[in-house]
């Protein structure tokens, strides 16, 4: 895998996470900031599923790629989800879900890598 990119969609996930945290402690509503930022979010994620998938065959353990190829077959999901959510709720708790998924995409781009770096 790619560590910059592993690096980079974590430091979006997280700046993310924070955005949404702030717009539920100050009861707003998604915006396009945090829209955009779930859409570049996303097209990282694409890449990264790309990527991903390609070179799937150096992990020789079975368990371990069928884990990494869940991980990055569900992982362009998660920012969708929760960004619709978002957009359908109304009121604070859809920034927590929205944080919550960015936290998920957090933890599973880096047990991506981690399950990259042990087998290759």
């Amino acid at each position: 895998m790619l560590l910059w990119l592993t690096l980079a969609l974590s430091g979006l996930s997280v700046l993310l996470l924070l955005a949404a945290g702030w717009y539920a402690a100050r009861d707003r509503l998604i915006d396009d900031v945090l829209l955009g930022a779930s859409a570049v979010l996303v097209v990282g994620l694409v890449v990264q599923l790309v990527r991903g998938l390609t070179v799937m065959g150096a992990i020789t353990d079975a368990s371990e790629r069928a884990t990494f190829v869940a991980y990055l077959v569900t992982l362009p999901f998660v920012p969708v989800a929760t960004a619709f959510l978002a957009i359908k709720e109304k009121s604070r708790w859809s920034m927590g879900a929205l944080a919550v998924g960015a936290f998920g995409v957090f933890v599973m781009v880096v047990r991506i890598q981690q399950i990259w770096e042990l087998h290759v």
